[in-house]
């Protein structure tokens, strides 16, 4: 395994230009982690929002972090306001697990959809910039070997499957951020995370079944001697991004050096760390069998298989694989990812397990 200090060591940011960021769901997994960069590596401001602080406690000591517990729902007022006193805006707050797409996907559609309708409104109004999270969802089945932000179809399925639902919603969304960047200036930057990995995911003492992310439902089942279960086989393939490589560059697009990301889309994501998700599950099993207390469950985990039908409900399709072009980010921001699978698991693992969090050693 590579030397995880010295590869984080190795991306430190200097950014000297003053700014206020507002992060909308700065406790979910992308937002406290975002957070925490910021923090510590700039002189930038940060103003969050969101219904808990579990992720998000070390934020909390900082001089330059503001928090406000708030429903983005109910709280539109105070959105707006904090909006006019911020320079970048980032609408974090989202429902993205499968599983809800196709039991509820009307609350789906009211908060992924409405609320973020009027945050984008509030952005035009007083001509604030806009850092707005698409998804690698919205290219849905589009056959393409790497999806390109400028050149891939964007393919969903039928009106049936309500899995689509969310890649829809985000999909319309990007049309009217372009839209309105186009026709009244709104300054906005898009990115497409593919499935970004690492500590705070999901809780790994109470995931959901069927409605946490895969990395943190097969580890609970693999030390608690429950079968992991694999949607048709687990034959799916995705690109897994460690959430560091990510952030690094989502600190560039805030950044935004000379301009250089206004009006932009951009994947991020690692075309190099493409698995099936059987091979992320056995991968899974290896790891854990190395730390002691777990090593005699993953030695007697069972791996079953399920159809989608029966895992998240008839509304359900999947996509073969998912594989970003990064080619744009690299060449206007700089930007590639480093950290391979092994070492991502190791870093979750050892949170999880372990208790070490390697972030607030940065």
């Amino acid at each position: 395994m590579p030397n995880v200090k010295y590869r984080l060591a190795n991306i430190v940011l200097k950014m000297d230009s003053e700014k206020k960021i507002l992060i909308l769901g700065v406790n979910g997994f992308i937002g406290s982690s975002l957070a925490w960069k910021i923090l510590k590596r700039t002189n930038w401001k940060v103003l969050g929002m969101d219904l808990g602080d579990s992720k998000i406690l070390h934020c909390l000591q900082e001089k330059n972090f503001t928090f406000h517990r708030g429903n983005a729902l109910e709280e539109t007022g105070w959105i707006e306001s904090a909006i006019k006193e911020c320079d970048v805006v980032l609408p974090l707050i989202a429902i993205a697990t499968p599983s809800l797409y196709v039991k509820d996907p009307l609350r789906v559609y009211r908060l992924d959809f409405e609320s973020n309708v009027e945050v984008v409104k509030m952005c035009v109004k007083h001509s604030k910039r806009i850092v707005f999270p698409s998804t690698s969802e919205v290219y849905g089945l589009c056959p393409d070997a790497e999806f390109d932000e400028f050149e891939s179809n964007l393919t969903l399925g039928p009106v049936a499957k309500e899995r689509w639902i969310y890649s829809c919603i985000k999909q319309m969304l990007d049309r009217l951020i372009w839209a309105y960047g186009k026709h009244e200036n709104l300054k906005f930057t898009l990115f497409r995370p593919f499935n970004f990995i690492g500590p705070k995911l999901d809780d790994i003492n109470n995931p959901k079944e069927g409605s946490s992310r895969v990395l943190t439902q097969f580890a609970h089942n693999i030390i608690n001697g429950k079968p992991v279960k694999l949607v048709d086989g687990g034959k799916q393939k995705r690109s897994f991004t460690f959430i560091d490589d990510g952030i690094e560059c989502l600190l560039k697009i805030i950044e935004n050096k000379n301009g250089c990301a206004d009006g932009e889309i951009f994947n991020i994501g690692n075309p190099g760390m493409e698995f099936s998700i059987r091979e992320l599950a056995e991968m899974l099993v290896e790891l854990i069998g190395t730390y002691p207390k777990y090593a005699e469950a993953a030695k007697n985990a069972k791996i079953e298989v399920v159809s989608g039908d029966d895992y998240y409900g008839k509304g359900y399709q999947d996509v073969p694989r998912r594989v970003p072009s990064v080619k744009r980010a690299e060449k206007i921001l700089g930007w590639k990812p480093t950290t391979d699978l092994r070492t991502a698991l190791k870093l979750t693992l050892d949170y999880h397990l372990l208790g070490k969090d390697y972030e607030l050693s940065q």
